[in-house]
């Protein structure tokens, strides 16, 4: 991952397969909770790598939204690149880069839309200026200038003014990432890091180190 400047910087101390928790989830929360306490900026920030019908791989970064035994929550713009991906090849993998404590998560699995009473009850806790600007952008569709951008969002202030609720576009939403496979990678000097992958067999979670 070079983000140590030299063998020094990287942990003295590996992990092994008795320190990992049997369920992959739970072993998630532990390093998350990691994350949060060494002050990891935006510890939910994760790449979404997508892959459109034609083959073409895409990632970006969005935020986690929350997460539990039945998978991972993140919501967008449903016409956006990554939603028309995930309506094509309903696949992804999520990945959490946390550099500062030499860490990383990699989760892959099959991707559902959430329900739209799901989805509403999200958009309502957001805030009201990013309410309106979901309205107001038709993602990863081509506009001439911001000024055009600014516009829409004016029309979208007029058009829900303070104290009126703003209702949930029905061109956006959630989805559930379900996951299949995670890996947790633990860093160390000379590239000799720690990579543990859990995986689906027979209904049960087993646990499988791999070389770096």
């Amino acid at each position: 991952m070079g983000v140590a400047s030299n063998a020094a910087d990287w942990p003295r101390h590996g992990i092994g397969r008795s320190m990992l928790a049997a369920d992959p989830d739970e072993q998630f929360e532990r390093w998350m909770a990691d994350a949060v306490a060494a002050g990891v900026p935006e510890p939910t920030a994760m790449v979404l790598a997508t892959t459109s019908a034609a083959g073409h791989p895409r990632a970006r970064i969005v935020l986690l939204k929350g997460h539990d035994q039945a998978g991972f929550r993140f919501f967008t713009n449903r016409t956006s690149r990554k939603g028309t991906d995930l309506a094509e090849v309903p696949r992804a993998c999520l990945l959490f880069p946390w550099h500062p404590i030499f860490r990383q998560v990699i989760i892959e699995g099959a991707v559902r839309p959430l329900s739209e009473d799901d989805s509403a009850a999200y958009f309502a806790t957001r805030p009201r200026a990013s309410q309106l600007g979901a309205w107001a952008s038709r993602q990863s569709t081509v506009i001439s200038s911001r000024a055009e951008l600014d516009a829409r969002y004016a029309e979208m202030e007029r058009r829900w003014p303070d104290g009126e609720p703003v209702p949930l576009p029905e061109f956006w939403g959630g989805y559930l990432l379900i996951p299949e496979t995670f890996e947790f990678w633990h860093g160390r000097a000379d590239r000799m890091h720690d990579r543990f992958r859990y995986r689906r067999e027979a209904g049960a979670w087993v646990t499988e180190r791999l070389a770096p």
